[in-house]
């Protein structure tokens, strides 16, 4: 637009196209019947003045504001900035804005932001967090839809989307089976955990399966941390000098995990094969040698919990928990044994 020029305005638009404000307004809101003439007549004098539909006018026409909260207790970012690109590539063809609040785990916090996010009269609110144990749902009676993803509600009404923990337990161990590994180790988070559990129960269940049972009898179970994998590949060598691959609960352990393979004089994957969760790629791709993961794939959560928040405003909301697939990605950390060797 031109310097000192007014923005164009309905008017302007209706007067070049030879039709009425009103007029205008339908064509562009996609309301009434139109001919088809009359509609591309006045885009394309929309176009020509370089008219921008007012917004807020817009929202009002619908009754919506075309925006929508995410509320996480992620603080560090680690799945919820995934969880949000996600939604927003959902919602951003629909021209729907994005409000980021971060409660910090903190519950009167996170009601101060539902408040606020209600305030401002959102279309609906995504729920996410850094893990996916139950939670009780974030308020009762709330005016417009909530969508809880990579979190769970206690509410089977709500609609939570999580991903399937036990499943990529499972490829993850089907996985080093197929390389020839059969002595397998697995160390992972809090037992506290959802997804420690979900994960550590695919994994027996599928050595289970193939008639073998985890090498040292069970899982170890501690932090979500280097200095873990660390101590823990210490007692899984004591208990089983041949183990042959550890699958562990996330990349962190296994970065871990793969430090004091190496300290031990064993060589990964020549020695002992390794399997990660959650493909942290600064994490996974530093590893050395670099780590086969499993990937939560959470953009695709993100993308489809803001699809179903659509759905939801439109009048069509799903309810239950649904576990979406994990994806296995592969490295070197987790080659064959005849691939190690050449």
């Amino acid at each position: 637009m031109p310097p000192g020029k007014s923005p164009a305005t309905i008017s302007d638009v209706a007067r070049l196209a030879g039709v009425s404000p009103g007029t205008v307004s339908k064509a562009l809101n996609g309301r009434g019947a139109l001919s088809h003439g009359t509609i591309a007549r006045i885009q394309q004098a929309a176009e020509q003045l370089g008219y921008q539909p007012n917004a807020l006018a817009r929202g009002l026409l619908a009754g919506r504001t075309f925006t929508v909260g995410l509320i996480t207790t992620d603080s560090f970012g680690r799945f919820s900035i995934p969880v949000m690109q996600g939604a927003e590539d959902a919602l951003g063809p629909g021209r729907i804005s994005v409000f980021l609040c971060d409660s910090r785990d903190d519950q009167i916090r996170e009601q101060h932001y539902l408040r606020t996010l209600l305030e401002r009269r959102v279309d609906g609110i995504i729920v996410t967090g850094r893990r996916q144990d139950p939670r009780e749902p974030i308020g009762s009676d709330i005016p417009v839809p909530v969508v809880y993803a990579m979190t769970s509600s206690t509410d089977p009404a709500d609609l939570s989307l999580v991903p399937d923990d036990a499943e990529g337990g499972a490829d993850a161990v089907r996985h080093l089976l197929s390389t020839g590994r059969t002595k397998i180790g697995h160390v992972t988070g809090p037992r506290s955990f959802l997804a420690s559990r979900l994960r550590t129960q695919g994994a027996e269940e599928t050595l289970a399966a193939a008639g073998l049972e985890l090498a040292t009898g069970g899982p170890l179970y501690g932090e979500w941390t280097e200095e873990w994998g660390r101590q823990a590949t210490d007692a899984l060598l004591r208990a089983a000098p041949d183990l042959d691959a550890i699958f562990c609960g996330n990349d962190q352990i296994a970065r871990g995990v793969a430090d004091a393979v190496r300290e031990a004089g064993r060589r990964v994957p020549e020695d002992i094969a390794l399997v990660g969760f959650d493909n942290w790629e600064v994490i996974a791709a530093a590893c050395r040698p670099p780590l086969t993961t499993v990937d939560m794939n959470l953009r695709e959560l993100g993308r489809i919990a803001g699809e179903e928040l659509l759905a939801a405003i439109d009048g069509h909301p799903s309810a239950g928990i649904r576990r979406l697939p994990c994806t296995l990605v592969l490295r070197e950390s987790s080659r064959p044994r005849h691939a190690a060797r050449t």
